[in-house]
């Protein structure tokens, strides 16, 4: 399954009902959409939390980025990643860099 990096802003709304019961819904809703969590961080600098995760596909990622923000209040970004071996097999290919 392809690999996306979740990158999400705390509200003040948000903070105030973060707790260890929200993180497990947050986990229910990716498993629910056919995802696993591979990572979740807390993070200091420009964003506050960051995720990977492993989803079946696009629509999967747009749909649990969504259903986070509305039970979390917390604005989230979403990536799709490949890892650098893939990443270069891709710059393989063309040519004129």
């Amino acid at each position: 399954m392809p690999i996306f990096m979740m990158f999400g802003k705390y509200s003040k709304e948000a903070l105030r009902s973060a707790s260890p019961e929200r993180t497990k819904k947050a986990v229910e809703i990716i498993k629910e959409n056919g995802g696993k969590v591979v990572s979740m961080y807390a993070v200091a600098g420009e964003h506050d939390l960051v995720f990977t995760l492993d989803l079946p596909d696009i629509h999967a990622a747009l749909a649990i980025s969504v259903a986070l923000g509305k039970l979390t209040d917390i604005s989230f970004a979403t990536s799709p990643v490949v890892d650098v071996e893939q990443f270069d097999k891709l710059l393989s290919k063309v040519k004129d860099l």
